[in-house]
């Protein structure tokens, strides 16, 4: 059974500076959502409430797994990966003098997941080929993608997962992103500022602009078609 989040009129705040104002966004069950915006509009504290690395002042934040509704506010972070919800940070936040394997292992933090561990590492070589080598740029957003699938997930959530990298290097982490949604029946909340590389992928998809939903795309055809994505983000 798929699993499905839904984000009502949240408010954030680091101390006197207000980050996020109700936001409100849904993720359905099965689907790749892209939540699209320039730096510092809120994308990655709106993860972080997610996670609950990030206390919203106010507004409800819901995952549904298995059938069963859980108020992530109310749970800690590591519960809420116990859960079957893991996150992949902007910037990788790798272990480099860790080998390939053992940043894999560090993803396996829930119960579930170290019950299978030797069948996702194989999963994970098998989706990430290129994690045998050395690794570039590219490959590290790989293996950082492939360390949140060692925990099982049901949901995951994508940080800038184009951040350092060279336009053709994003386009194949962003088709991987897709292909790993659909072998793994994921549901995705990819937050993303390349909106073009975004928009191939996306299902629908929202706009956030100074901490507050600026568009919400029902569709990529939405999204295309929007006059303020394509004046201030594609540039038509």
């Amino acid at each position: 059974m798929a699993s499905s989040l839904a984000i009502s009129g949240v408010n954030a705040a680091y101390g006197a500076v207000r980050v996020l104002e109700d936001v409100s966004i849904s993720v359905g069950a099965g689907q790749t959502v892209a939540l699209l915006g320039t730096n510092g509009n809120g994308k990655s504290t709106l993860m972080k409430c997610v996670m609950g690395l990030v206390r919203p002042s106010s507004g409800a934040i819901t995952a549904e797994i298995e059938g069963e509704k859980h108020d992530l506010t109310r749970m800690t972070t590591e519960e809420i990966v116990e859960l079957g919800i893991a996150m992949v940070p902007e910037g990788r936040r790798l272990f480099p003098k860790l080998t390939v394997e053992e940043n894999l292992h560090l993803g396996a933090f829930r119960r579930v997941a170290r019950q299978v561990l030797q069948r996702n590492l194989a999963q994970s070589f098998e989706a990430f080929p290129v994690l045998a080598g050395s690794l570039s740029g590219g490959e590290q957003q790989m293996l950082a993608i492939a360390r949140a699938l060692m925990s099982a997930p049901r949901i995951l959530l994508i940080d800038e997962p184009s951040v350092g990298l060279a336009p053709l290097l994003v386009r194949r982490v962003i088709d991987k992103i897709k292909e790993l949604q659909r072998d793994f029946q994921l549901t995705v909340l990819m937050a993303e500022q390349n909106f073009i590389q975004a928009i191939r992928i996306a299902d629908c998809g929202y706009v956030i602009v100074h901490g507050k939903i600026a568009f919400d795309g029902k569709s990529a055809a939405e999204l295309n078609n929007n006059d303020l994505i394509r004046k201030f983000y594609l540039g038509l």
